[in-house]
């Protein structure tokens, strides 16, 4: 067993601790513990700690978060109750509540943009945060209730009807997911060995791909500034986050200690290392091949998985939830199939954020989240991930993607369009 001492404060504060148990039967007494608080704050190297214990002397009351101001779905259901019944709470690990919604508390949101409000420290979060986690995902997932429903996985590329989009309209196709290596805490709570030693099992892992997919790991502690900047410039790199969402939740602690990417060599398969999850899997190329893009990432997905398995690692999945990752939006598939297509007619339509409701995507600028489209081009996706297979979710973008090019040619002849009944959502 080992343990570290995160906070040490004085008998006015919570004395917290993170640890990792595997021995049973480890007791700390409250006779114990005031000896270490009357010590006088000195810093211990070793210690030995009950799973989800924490000692407090105030009310749980006059710890819980101010949130009258928040638009976030963390805000929208974390209520005194749960609070008082969570927040003595800790993961096997030591990850505890108010670490998982503290970007949520620091981050209140735009009034007409609800984001979650809360990330997981590591697989068990969503298990002993579950009161306040399980009806967040069921809002943020639209319905999808995690303590009923089972979640489909499914990476039959063969399953797929048409997917080779116009290329006068469609510039680029990409499909991204994450996976999380089980057995290591997630990014907003990974110690340094832990974020070193994804790094080392996932690079080893790649080494044994071969063909099309065959490649090199390129760490962002070793790749020259140009090589880094060139990467990020095509798009292919991720850089260090600024966001409040993540900073705030610790994903750029240590930057850029164990971070980097891999790519093939034509550089149409890529994996990222340690940003916002353990890895970011990406498959992309030029043009409107999306059937192509989705095939590549099928199959390189599920080698990835069957050399991370040689090695005697594994995905963190279940039959709830789906494959698990740091943000709960990302929860299920946590896949994104997306294109980069010219609608610059369609785009000032007062009608076309109903057809892309209904149709079940998303915009945003070419750039990323928070971006503003450029000469009339959107980056196009998917708005769903849990309860639906990964075939579902990218022939929904196909299928989606060729209407709104259809209402863009019929607008280019001066005809008008329909908005779309909408999708069914669970079948």
């Amino acid at each position: 067993m080992r343990c570290r001492l995160l906070h040490f404060l004085s008998s006015f504060y919570c004395v917290t601790f993170e640890y990792r148990q595997k021995e049973e039967n480890n007791v700390l007494t409250m006779t114990t513990l005031m000896n270490l608080l009357l010590c006088g704050g000195e810093l211990l190297s070793t210690c030995i700690v009950p799973q989800q214990t924490i000692f407090c002397s105030y009310l749980y009351s006059a710890e819980y978060p101010d949130l009258r101001k928040h638009n976030n779905c963390m805000a929208s259901h974390l209520t005194p109750a749960i609070y008082s019944k969570l927040c003595d709470k800790a993961t096997p690990n030591g990850y505890m509540l108010d670490q998982a919604i503290q970007t949520g508390v620091d981050n209140p949101g735009h009034p007409f943009i609800k984001t979650v409000g809360m990330v997981a420290g590591d697989e068990e979060s969503y298990e002993v945060f579950a009161d306040l986690l399980d009806p967040v995902i069921k809002e943020r997932h639209n319905g999808y209730d995690p303590t009923t429903m089972k979640h489909p996985t499914d990476l039959d590329s063969s399953k797929i009807q048409s997917g080779h989009f116009d290329e006068r309209y469609v510039l680029s196709s990409r499909v991204r997911t994450g996976r999380s290596i089980r057995g290591l805490s997630l990014p907003p709570a990974c110690t340094r060995a832990e974020r070193r030693e994804v790094e080392r099992v996932v690079v080893d892992a790649l080494a044994g791909l071969k063909g099309d997919l065959s490649g090199r790991y390129y760490s962002l502690t070793q790749m020259t500034e140009k090589e880094q900047q060139q990467l990020i410039d095509d798009h292919f790199l991720f850089d260090k986050p600024v966001s409040p969402l993540l900073t705030c939740a610790g994903m750029a602690r240590d930057w850029p200690d164990a971070r980097g990417i891999w790519h093939n060599n034509e550089k149409t398969f890529l994996i990222w290392i340690n940003e916002e999850d353990h890895t970011r899997v990406i498959s992309m190329e030029r043009g409107g091949n999306m059937r192509r893009v989705f095939e590549r990432f099928c199959r390189g997905l599920k080698e990835v998985e069957r050399l991370i398995q040689e090695r005697g690692w594994e995905f963190m999945w279940n039959e709830r939830l789906g494959y698990i990752l740091t943000c709960p939006s990302n929860l299920g598939t946590g896949l994104r199939a997306g294109v980069h297509v010219k609608l610059p007619l369609l785009s000032k339509d007062a009608r076309f954020s109903k057809i892309l409701d209904n149709l079940r995507l998303q915009k945003r600028g070419t750039g990323g989240v928070d971006t503003a489209a450029v000469g009339g081009v959107f980056d196009i996706s998917n708005l769903d991930r849990l309860g639906h297979s990964e075939v579902q979710l990218v022939q929904t973008v196909i299928d989606g993607v060729n209407y709104l090019i259809e209402c863009e040619k019929r607008l280019e002849r001066g005809q008008d369009i329909k908005v779309p009944p909408p999708l069914k959502q669970f079948k």
